[in-house]
């Protein structure tokens, strides 16, 4: 679908341009992004990768309404021409370009970098299984550990604050730059100080190709089917649909999309498409021009459906949420939402880096813009979601 923006969590590979992600995914972190996609090396989506967006912390919920800035391409090519043609790093004059154009979703990567985040798209990346997060005091935390990877074979664990990755300090550097520094090569070592309830801990690690499933799911007694979305990386759209396909008859559904940073809009599309027969599923702007993503017909419109939500919830996953609460579909239950619902799109430069650029927003089918606000459940749940919801789903008939 060639001419369709990237949302992004995750930058894309320009050799696969006609990919969307949508940005969240960068500097929040939920997940593994160099440069931005969430926090973590992992995916997650816009990575933990996918793209980069920030160094705000998700669990903080989101942010009051801001006016969407973005820089201009020319000046950011420019910049970056210029500097290559006087032997300095193109990548760092473009990004100082972004940087002060307010474009806080705005990355720019290398060709290695941006490469990098293609494997997140697909599940899969090389780092030590770490997602981690910028606190407010510009410290940097484990949020998650990957189980089975080296991190959690070394016994890191979540809380555990990291100071330096092979001697470079991190405090104060954006979740995508740390990210960064923990990527690298299957079977490199990379050396970390932390520090744990006081005390210092220095432990080298082995990176590894790593893989995580985006989609799973339970069952729990009464007849209600968990689909647990950990990310929108390549194949998880259709995986949702594979599992509403499957489950009993009479099952009702908790769509849990908590913790979920994003990823690529086309399988937010499909995976909407498991519980709505065609529609609107949410509207965007590429500078002005007005563009529409639509479901496929033929979903699950019957069975009661419940989505979780919280504060990591994003980007894409906030497209999903936005669009089943808007047409009726499933009663959204959690806490607001994160707010990421700016549009990026890439923009080759001319030493060879890639810009993603914000250039628009999206909306709701109701035309909702949640870019800074975030969604608001039906129903208000810190602790205790999964029985809050599970209430929901048998006052519309779901169980005993």
């Amino acid at each position: 679908m060639p001419g369709l923006p990237a949302f992004c969590l995750r930058p894309r590979d320009l050799r696969r341009g006609a990919a969307l992600t949508l940005a969240f995914i960068a500097a929040v972190g939920a997940a593994a992004g160099t440069g931005c996609w969430d926090r973590a090396d992992a995916v997650s989506a816009s990575g933990a990768g996918l793209t980069a967006a920030g160094t705000q912390n998700p669990a903080a919920g989101p942010e009051a309404p801001r006016d969407t800035a973005t820089a201009d391409r020319e000046a950011v090519a420019r910049a970056a021409a210029e500097a290559a043609a006087e032997g300095k790093s193109g990548k760092k004059a473009a990004q100082e370009v972004v940087s002060r154009s307010g474009d806080r979703w705005g990355m720019v990567y290398d060709q290695g970098e941006y490469a990098a985040f293609t494997d997140d798209l697909d599940g899969r990346w090389t780092g030590v299984g770490l997602w981690i997060e910028n606190r407010r005091d510009d410290r940097i935390a484990v949020e998650k550990v990957q189980p089975g990877s080296p991190a959690a074979r070394s016994g890191l664990r979540a809380g555990d604050r990291l100071l330096s990755v092979d001697g470079h300090p991190v405090t104060g550097l954006r979740v995508c730059d740390v990210v960064a520094l923990l990527r690298g090569g299957a079977g490199t070592p990379v050396v970390l100080h932390l520090t744990r309830d006081g005390a210092d801990l220095t432990e080298t690690l082995r990176r590894e190709q790593l893989h995580t499933e985006p989609v799973t799911v339970r069952e729990l007694p009464g007849g209600i089917t968990v689909i647990k979305v950990a990310s929108f990386s390549r194949g998880s759209g259709e995986q949702v649909r594979a599992a509403v396909r499957a489950a009993p008859p009479g099952a009702g559904f908790m769509l849990d999309l908590r913790g979920n940073p994003g990823g690529l809009v086309t399988e937010a599309v499909t995976a909407a498409s498991a519980f709505l027969d065609g529609g609107l599923v949410a509207t965007y702007d590429v500078r002005g021009a007005q563009r529409a993503l639509y479901a496929s017909p033929g979903g699950d419109t019957t069975r009661p459906l419940v989505a979780l939500v919280d504060g990591g919830t994003m980007s894409a996953a906030e497209l999903v949420t936005g669009a089943l609460q808007d047409r009726g579909r499933a009663v959204a239950v959690g806490t607001r939402t994160f707010g990421k619902g700016s549009v990026q799109m890439p923009t080759p430069l001319p030493d060879g880096s890639v810009a993603e650029l914000t250039v628009g927003t999206y909306r709701t089918p109701a035309g909702r813009s949640l870019d800074g606000s975030g969604i608001t459940p039906d129903l208000a749940a810190g602790d205790g979601v999964e029985e809050r919801a599970r209430t929901v789903l048998g006052g519309l008939g779901v169980g005993p």
